[in-house]
């Protein structure tokens, strides 16, 4: 964890006796790209931290990462209307109208100019308004919510209606394309997390240095004991190309379809296999099937946790060639990085957001600019060309990942803060 060494929080000593009871809310559960949250929480109930779960959204899927069926099984899931809601609603107004109204105030407020956050904030008002109700009935004492965006906002909202402290973790596109309300979040919150100091930058630009001393940075980490490096020598054949993740603009697979058509032209022998789904798989196609890349260039769907971990033992490379998109999307520290690094596969990756905290350039990876296929292709034929360079990028990324991403040293300095934010 690293930060500004002095942020005001309650001391560990002072939090409720008995195991730390901590409430969730995320966007949707199950969602299968949020793997770093799913984690998290797992992570956390190793650690004896009992999670409740309460998604604004539930997701409908058909893959389901076997590790979220029994979190799912015994999730908060509320509907956007029903009698108990309404009953909530008169509950509030009854016993606090004050806090109740000037909730709704400064949802009106704080998100005016922003019709995502307005029309979002009004829809989910009345149904986190019943989950305060519900979690204050269950002597909830601290709130985590992921994201800066709709869940910080119902982290807020609850704080506002019942007391129960609140904190949230804010990631990449969630922060970087539309801040309304961050500030007043910020504010109101016990602690806040930014999963790299890029972020955390970028809320003391938008909220103040101020605001810093309320702001730590704990990566998003993984399960380093799970994912391993191979053993044994790779097979012959081709070069073996693995990219991870929705097939969308911010993930920049467009340019490693590029790149991969720059090798095949220099009679480079490669696989690449394109992991997940999403708006961009049929222009991906187009463009695939335009290259002449049918052969090299396989579209898989999405794979479980295990079922990735078995590809990265089969990969030579992992690429997360990310952009930042014309509507001001970016990641902030694509947790697959950290997966493939574990697993001691060497990466290529954007120079972007808060990637190079993770991947230093020759060291546990290789860097290349944004939207660059040409600078792409080129990191890729080092290492095909390499295995020397690959055996290094693997075990120091694997060092690095362990010293500074695992998901249990991780999930305990967040313990530590949810301890201190249960007992202000």
């Amino acid at each position: 964890m690293t930060g500004p060494p002095a942020r005001p929080a309650a001391s560990a000593g002072k939090a409720p006796a008995g195991p730390l009871r901590v409430a969730y809310v995320v966007s949707r559960f199950p969602r299968l790209t949020e793997t770093f949250v799913l984690g998290e929480m797992l992570a956390l109930a190793e650690q004896g931290v009992q999670v409740e779960i309460y998604p604004l959204l539930r997701e409908r899927t058909d893959v389901v990462h076997p590790e979220a069926v029994p979190l799912v099984a015994r999730a908060h899931f509320q509907p956007f209307f029903s009698w108990p809601i309404l009953l909530s609603q008169l509950h509030h107004l009854r016993r606090r109208p004050r806090a109740y109204l000037g909730a709704l105030v400064a949802i009106l407020r704080g998100t005016w100019g922003s019709l995502n956050f307005l029309v979002g904030g009004l829809a989910i008002f009345p149904k986190v308004a019943h989950i305060a109700r519900l979690m204050r009935t269950a002597g909830i004492p601290h709130v985590h919510c992921h994201f800066a965006s709709h869940p910080a906002l119902a982290g807020f909202l609850i704080h506002r209606l019942t007391g129960i402290p609140f904190s949230f973790t804010a990631h990449g596109s969630d922060l970087h394309v539309d801040r309304h309300m961050l500030c007043p979040k910020v504010a109101e919150a016990a602690f806040v997390v930014a999963i790299s100091e890029d972020n955390r930058a970028e809320i003391a630009r938008e909220c103040g240095e101020r605001s810093s001393g309320k702001v730590m940075v704990i990566h998003c980490g993984v399960d380093t004991e799970a994912l391993r490096p191979r053993d044994g020598r790779p097979a012959e054949g081709p070069f073996r190309i693995l990219c991870i993740g929705t097939l969308h603009e911010v993930k920049g697979q467009a340019y490693l379809v590029e790149a991969c058509r720059l090798l095949a032209e220099e009679g480079l022998d490669l696989t690449c296999r394109l992991v997940g789904d999403g708006p961009d798989r049929a222009a991906l196609a187009r463009r695939v099937a335009e290259s002449g890349l049918q052969r090299q260039v396989v579209f898989t769907g999405w794979r479980t946790r295990g079922e990735v971990a078995e590809l990265l033992h089969g990969a030579d490379a992992l690429v997360a060639p990310s952009v930042a998109t014309r509507g001001g999307k970016r990641e902030g520290i694509p947790v697959v990085l950290m997966e493939a690094m574990s697993s001691g596969v060497p990466v290529v990756a954007s120079r972007l957001s808060g990637i190079p905290e993770l991947v230093e350039d020759g060291r546990t990876g290789l860097l290349v600019p944004p939207r660059d296929a040409a600078a792409l292709a080129a990191a890729l034929k080092r290492l095909r060309d390499d295995p020397g360079l690959r055996g290094r990028l693997g075990e120091a990324a694997r060092e690095k990942v362990i010293r500074e991403f695992d998901v249990r040293r991780n999930a305990a300095l967040l313990a530590r803060d949810f301890r201190g934010g249960a007992a202000t």
